[in-house]
């Protein structure tokens, strides 16, 4: 079964649904489905570009290309709970197809990626893993310049997020490792966020968060540098991790208590927590979000943001079951066991992976968003999108913005409608609550919007992913490592 939504001659189209991964799950095969949606748009791409008169490539890069897209995927999704609600017509109407793809909300991106180029992080089992994941990935779709890395590097991350997206802000998260095989190290972070602020003339585009690892011999110590030393926004944990392999409960360790402690008298409240996507080689159970909803009730002074929902890959998302949770499930029934109300509470789901995975699944996109709007409530819930793996965000932007959860799944499973209220607090306004931006200010004309405005002339998409996007590649690369930390 194909698995990428390329032509032979290599052109990718602007809604991509293929096998990339953010290199913390294997690349998943597409359905049947996605392979149609693929086929169908690529047909409409060539057969609209000859209608229209222009050029192949000229039509994907329209949003006429990205509309084609959409309503191929509704084709090949027919019984489907959720659709992309955009005319047929649209992928032969760029006024129309723009009409209804553009809009003026607030866009911040909880989770974004990017890589020291330096490679100075490769030491340890850690770094062995993320130098072999990578190098794995970029060999596959381009070259990354003389340092190897250079794909992943902020200036990548500021072109594909800043430039090629409509990205208001957006987060500079930690990766998984120690503090020496961190490839995302506080201070390559820090420099990120100047990068973006020199082109987006405001320095709360890019926010930075500082790596918690409280199990990690010395890190709880590093915490104060980065503070005051790096200005980091917020704290990213991954309980999972452990440098014997072992991870903790942040409901009943003295690893987590300490952090929480620290975090407190720092100032800094906001936690983000990967949670659901196991991480190889390292123990399973620590992967549950079955704490969240506990240490979210122990510590109402605290924010936690709970990265990728809990989402389990090779899980299917379907109607919520309390008897039997699975995938986002897990932390639903956490949430509910701990008392919290939709709306309510300082425990929020983030998207990262999770929407990107699930566009090109319509059903499942509409009980994962239905789950969601239903148990955590429109204002806890946050964008987030893990690109810099999945290249410019602005297909996943498109796609939501134009995602709707079918009457009868509103009915039948009692889940509201993705309104576009809704989708306003989930894009942004609901981040901007938790990391005290105002929107407003991002609404004035600076040296971004002449950059984008720029762009948009002129525009040149690279329509590229830099995650791994081959399962067989990813397994003998884990298995050469056996996957564990430290």
């Amino acid at each position: 079964m194909a698995n990428f939504d390329c032509d032979p001659d290599g052109t990718r189209l602007p809604i991509r649904i293929d096998t990339t991964s953010n290199g913390e799950f294997l690349p998943r095969e597409l359905t049947r489905e996605q392979v149609l949606t693929n086929r169908l748009a690529h047909e409409a791409a060539g057969e609209n570009a000859k209608r229209l008169g222009i050029g192949r490539r000229a039509f994907l890069v329209s949003s006429a290309g990205a509309a084609a897209t959409l309503t191929a995927c509704n084709t090949a999704n027919p019984d489907a709970g959720g659709r992309y609600s955009v005319p047929r017509q649209a992928a032969l109407d760029e006024q129309l197809a723009s009409s209804v793809l553009t809009g003026d909300e607030f866009i911040f991106d909880v989770q974004t990626h990017c890589v020291d180029p330096s490679g100075a992080w490769r030491v340890g089992q850690d770094g062995e893993i993320w130098n072999a994941v990578l190098t794995q990935a970029f060999g596959q779709y381009q070259k990354c310049g003389a340092s190897g890395y250079d794909c992943y590097s902020a200036q990548t991350l500021a072109k594909e997020v800043f430039l090629d997206s409509d990205t208001d802000a957006a987060v500079v998260s930690a990766l998984w490792g120690s503090q020496k095989s961190n490839p995302t190290p506080t201070d390559y972070a820090a420099e990120a966020s100047e990068i973006i602020e020199r082109i987006g003339g405001s320095d709360a585009r890019c926010l930075i968060h500082g790596g918690l690892l409280p199990n990690d011999p010395g890190d709880l110590d590093a915490m104060q540098e980065k503070v005051e030393t790096y200005k980091v926004d917020a704290w990213k944990m991954y309980p999972q991790w452990g440098p014997d392999g072992v991870g903790y409960f942040l409901d009943s360790s003295d690893y987590a208590a300490r952090a929480f402690e620290k975090a407190r008298e720092l100032g800094r409240t906001t936690i983000a927590v990967h949670k659901g996507v196991p991480l190889y080689g390292l123990k399973y159970e620590y992967s549950s979000p079955r704490d969240m909803g506990p240490a979210a009730a122990q510590n109402p002074d605290l924010t936690f943001l709970v990265y990728h929902s809990g989402w389990e890959p090779g899980k299917v998302e379907s109607a919520y079951n309390p008897e039997s949770p699975e995938g986002v499930d897990r932390l639903i029934k956490s949430r509910i066991d701990a008392g919290l109300k939709p709306n309510e509470g300082n425990l929020y789901a983030e998207l990262g992976s999770v929407w990107r995975f699930h566009m090109g699944r319509p059903d499942e996109a509409a009980h994962l968003m239905g789950k969601l709007l239903k148990y955590f409530g429109e204002d806890r819930i946050m964008w987030g999108t893990d690109s810099i793996w999945f290249g410019s965000p602005q297909d996943q932007i498109q796609a939501f913005r134009t995602f709707e959860i079918s009457e009868e799944y509103q009915e039948r499973f009692g889940y509201p409608a993705l309104t576009a209220e809704a989708k306003r607090k989930i894009f942004g306004l609901n981040g901007a609550r938790v990391y005290g931006l105002d929107p407003r200010d991002f609404a004035r004309p600076d040296s971004l919007e002449e950059l984008r405005a720029e762009n948009r002339e002129e525009a040149n998409p690279s329509f590229a992913t830099y995650g791994p996007h081959n399962r067989r590649d990813f397994l003998s690369l884990w298995s050469e490592h056996r996957g564990r930390p430290g």
